[in-house]
């Protein structure tokens, strides 16, 4: 990491101003904007900010110290970077693992991500937990124009992000068993790598239609995570809904469990800051069990709009928002939160092998 100090400031649209200092890149307008949210997990920070799920958004990490482990790419959830921005406490000056190829302030420079570092994080974390996720920009430049450029961010409602993550064409992974259709809204590597071990998947397009999708004669859809307000993912839930109807296992998790939802008429709202962290307690409705769970999103889908269309599964037990929910009638089940875990616990792996039990029955 460099030695070298910039001394910078956060600006949120409400005018609270945040002191810290430049790390990894810096744009050349010396202003980097986004929707700023707080992320809970202890570790799995390279995995935070390559998830895609995070385009238009900076993250504030709430754990003190980021980077005390380095980076490699293989922990990479996707090609690149889509997040705007990342701010923490303080970064490690020196990395530690066996695992570790680069620093994260080399990576923050090379994948082109503004950061500031020994920022207040908890003050910051505090004030978006009772005011909800609010517009920022941090920068070189002056407060005024920091200011400025956070009130004209558009955020993260009525903003179509898919059409800026979504792979450009289709293209395969893994061996398995069954013949997996994996519709790319955001799609993790580690969801790939889970979805690998039971099937032979095709990532395809978040445009691509449901006719083109039961031409590839699918064992099972799968629709992933993904970024922004699930309204404005265009044709998503038509296609969606001709791919069910026609008698195709589905599953969905995150902006995919919105997107499914939303295709049987189900209503999505945003929270006013989000679910993002690694300890997030679901219970599952039908054992009473409990899961702990990895989690980013910013939208909910309302339980009570798919009354009568489907059965509500899991629970948040921090909000009681809607966590999971299976269609009736047909072959489709969807959770908010994240199984394949990356980063996170592994306590709802088991929901990859009720995919592949549905496909095997049909």
């Amino acid at each position: 990491m460099s030695t070298d100090i910039t001394n910078i400031a956060l600006v949120l649209e409400d005018g609270s101003v945040f002191e810290g200092e430049a790390v990894g890149y810096m744009p050349e307008n010396g202003i980097a904007a986004g929707e700023v949210v707080f992320h809970t997990a202890l570790t799995g920070y390279q995995e935070v900010f390559t998830d895609p799920s995070y385009a238009g958004q900076i993250i504030t990490f709430t754990t003190s110290h980021i980077g005390n482990y380095g980076v490699t790419p293989i922990d990479s959830e996707s090609r690149g970077t889509f997040a705007r921005g990342v701010i923490m406490r303080d970064m490690a000056r020196r990395h530690s693992n066996w695992r570790s190829e680069s620093d994260l302030d080399a990576m923050l420079k090379a994948q082109k991500l503004p950061g500031v570092a020994g920022l207040d994080t908890r003050r910051l974390t505090r004030l978006l937990r009772d005011s909800g996720s609010l517009r920022g920009a941090f920068g070189t430049a002056d407060q005024a124009q920091l200011l400025a450029a956070a009130k004209n961010e558009k955020g993260t409602s009525g903003i179509d992000l898919v059409s800026e993550v979504t792979t450009p064409q289709a293209y395969s992974v893994g061996n398995g068993k069954f013949n997996v259709v994996a519709y790319d809204f955001g799609i993790k590597t580690t969801i790939l790598r889970h979805l690998s071990e039971i099937a032979t998947v095709t990532v395809v397009p978040a445009s691509m239609s449901a006719e083109e999708v039961l031409a590839l004669s699918p064992s099972g859809v799968f629709l992933s995570n993904g970024p922004g307000d699930p309204e404005m993912v265009n044709g998503a839930t038509e296609a969606i809904r001709t791919i069910v109807e026609a008698g195709t296992p589905t599953f969905g998790i995150c902006l995919g469990h919105q997107l499914l939802s939303r295709a049987f008429g189900g209503h999505t709202f945003k929270l006013p800051f989000g679910h993002h962290g690694a300890n997030h307690p679901v219970r599952h409705i039908a054992t009473g069990s409990v899961e702990i769970t990895s989690q980013n999103h910013n939208f909910c889908v309302d339980p009570d709009s798919l009354s009568g269309v489907a059965d509500i599964t899991h629970i948040n037990l921090n909000d009681h928002t809607n966590e999971g929910m299976r269609l009736r009638d047909l072959r489709a089940f969807s959770v908010q939160y994240h199984p394949e875990a990356g980063p996170g616990p592994h306590d709802s792996h088991y929901l990859f092998g009720q995919f592949a039990e549905l496909m095997e029955k049909k």
